[in-house]
């Protein structure tokens, strides 16, 4: 017995040092939520505040690429099959974006400006009033 306990042990390390550990049992578990989530069951109408901050976490997760958490995102959420686009998005949230900016998911630039746009140090992203109309929000890099 002791020989597959040791198997075990040296399977699951090797998988866990290849990365394929964490795959595997996002996968599983994205299966086992698909097989589960009751169809039959109507979903609760999908305001356009969680539409939006639905796809902004999507955006975030597909750009890590955690496909599989994402995949359980979307059917839980009902979140349709093509993704919002980055530029949509900035243009909902009413925020006016550098070009270096839309390369990222827009969630780290907030949370960048929340961690950081208030202190004197250079903020790699920085979120404040546009000109051309005071309710938008600047969003991009700092290149000073």
């Amino acid at each position: 017995m002791a020989a597959v306990s040791d198997l075990k042990a040296v399977l699951t390390d090797t998988l866990d040092k290849r990365g394929v550990l964490g795959q595997v049992k996002a996968r599983v578990r994205a299966e086992v939520f698909a097989a589960l989530d009751d169809q039959s069951e109507p979903r609760p109408i999908l305001s356009h505040e969680n539409l939006l901050i639905n796809e902004m976490i999507r955006e975030y997760l597909a750009f890590n690429k955690y496909k599989y958490t994402a995949s359980v995102l979307s059917a839980e959420t009902g979140l349709p099959d093509i993704p919002l686009d980055h530029s949509f998005l900035a243009r909902e949230l009413h925020l006016v974006e550098d070009s270096s900016a839309q390369s990222v998911p827009i969630l780290y630039g907030m949370v960048s400006h929340f961690l950081h746009g208030h202190k004197e140090v250079p903020c790699p992203v920085v979120l404040k009033p546009a000109s051309e109309n005071p309710t938008q929000r600047h969003f991009g890099y700092v290149t000073d």
